[in-house]
């Protein structure tokens, strides 16, 4: 009988581009997908040089495809002179017909939202971590500040004893 593999994924130093630390703040994320991205060469040379921001990039779904929004790509001085870098345009996702489906449905039906978490190389493609996550109320986003300050201050009685 063979050994079931860890499905759960750790992005390992030099593969992480971009993480979005508030999306877990401020979404309670329940499920989350791997997607592929719709890129030019100077937008890869920019992620290259780590010049993304995730912190406004959220999902939508249009026609059947999935759109990244709000993902804010600077570009390099040393870009090409006779092309207009757009450094917030939308972004095609790369997903199959099941993750789509999936995605679709949270989004209309249960009234989920779809959030941009991280950024990373696999291999050498670029890849995006997107969340399917519900927006926290203020009151949960209070508790989740207690409880990580209760978690820092137990780390710290725990050292010093």
């Amino acid at each position: 009988m063979m050994a079931k593999k860890n499905k759960s994924k750790k992005i390992v130093g030099d593969a992480l581009i971009a993480r979005n630390k508030r999306a877990t703040f401020d979404y309670k994320i329940d499920e989350k997908f791997e997607a592929g991205l719709v890129l030019q060469g100077w937008e890869v040379k920019c992620l290259r040089e780590g010049r993304v921001q995730l912190v406004d990039g959220y999902v939508q779904i249009v026609r059947g495809e999935a759109w990244l929004y709000g993902c804010n790509i600077n570009p390099l001085h040393s870009t090409s002179t006779h092309y207009v870098a757009e450094n917030t345009r939308r972004r095609k996702l790369l997903l199959n017909r099941r993750e789509l489906a999936r995605l679709i449905g949270a989004v209309e039906r249960k009234g989920y939202t779809i959030v941009a978490m991280s950024m990373y190389w696999v291999r050498g493609k670029v890849k995006l971590e997107i969340g399917i996550g519900k927006g926290k109320k203020e009151f949960d986003k209070r508790a989740t500040i207690k409880d990580r300050d209760w978690q820092r201050d137990k780390a710290r009685m725990i050292r010093t004893h």
